[in-house]
């Protein structure tokens, strides 16, 4: 109740509501993913993940129209006389006929575009916590360190989601209402578990790699070169001493894309053996093994780093 002494200073009863602290990780999401939606920088990028995902959309439709055709006919696509049967040969190679490599495949693609934005934002998202000092202001309200951390992880997997698993659940919807809903839903229903597993593992990966390399080294620029030194040089690394020194597929463990690929189609279950490259992969567990080993060491580092902010209450 309010006191004398508020009624002379005008103070107003506080009328809201508490909260768990971890409502306010749901906050910092929140505001991390309005940051990105914000930027006009980032909308190239997003309608470039746009073109990846109506290529799909309308290939999907393709495939179906050109199998309704006969193998003989011609047709001609911007004045060049193509050969139906040859067309087909082509689509089948590149797997849009709504099986799990299809869904593979677009993740895969799709990624690529999200780590392009990520590594952008991800100074503006965690880095300039540290570089301008707005750490200590977080920590001195009711949450803990593992809320901010969880909040972190839970903006950029909302926006790795929003850029891979959803429009994939699209796709994956188009080719039932193509192929017939009534047995595509029911027969492949795991394939959509396998489409929200791939997505939960980019998450997981992604966002704990992201927080740790921002809160490393803080600036956009030197993050751009740490992401181009994990998801560029070291897949090239890793082809390099695999095929070319021929000292196993194991070299390609430190190609962490390659192992979100390999645990991404065993989810969806889709043997190795079939994979986008062609190449020979590792197996699933030491892929599994390797990414655990990345979100271990990135949570051990930022609980470190974080613990070393001093909070001023």
């Amino acid at each position: 109740m309010p006191t004398p002494t508020d009624s002379l200073l005008r103070y107003r009863p506080w009328k809201g509501t508490f909260r768990p602290p971890v409502f306010g990780a749901f906050a910092m999401a929140r505001a991390g993913l309005t940051v990105l939606l914000r930027r006009k920088l980032f909308w190239a990028v997003y309608a470039l993940a746009g073109l990846v995902f109506f290529f799909y959309f309308y290939m999907q439709y393709l495939v179906i129209w050109v199998q309704q055709q006969t193998a003989d006919r011609t047709a001609v696509v911007a004045g060049v006389p193509i050969r139906l049967s040859e067309f087909t040969k082509f689509l089948e190679r590149v797997n849009m006929n709504g099986t799990g490599l299809t869904f593979g495949n677009f993740i895969w693609f799709e990624g690529y575009v999200a780590m392009i934005v990520l590594a952008l934002a991800g100074a503006v998202l965690v880095g300039n916590d540290f570089h301008h000092g707005s750490l200590p202001f977080y920590l001195a309200k009711p949450i803990a360190r593992r809320h901010y951390i969880l909040g972190k992880v839970l903006g950029v997997g909302a926006f790795v989601n929003l850029l891979t698993t959803i429009p994939a659940i699209c796709l994956w919807i188009q080719a039932g209402l193509l192929y017939g809903w009534q047995t595509y839903y029911a027969e492949r229903f795991p394939l959509l578990l396998g489409i929200l597993g791939y997505g939960a593992a980019l998450t997981l990966v992604l966002s704990l790699l992201l927080v740790a390399s921002a809160v490393f080294v803080r600036r956009t620029v030197p993050l751009v070169m740490v992401w181009c030194g994990i998801f560029v040089l070291c897949p090239a690394l890793a082809n390099f001493l695999a095929f070319n020194q021929s000292l196993g597929t194991t070299w390609r463990l430190i190609d962490l894309w390659n192992d979100l690929y390999i645990v991404g189609l065993w989810l969806l279950g889709v043997p190795t053996t079939e994979a986008r490259s062609g190449f020979e992969q590792p197996p699933v567990w030491q892929a599994a093994i390797a990414l655990a080993v990345v979100c271990l060491g990135a949570v051990a580092y930022l609980g470190r780093r974080i613990r070393a902010v001093e909070v001023v209450s």
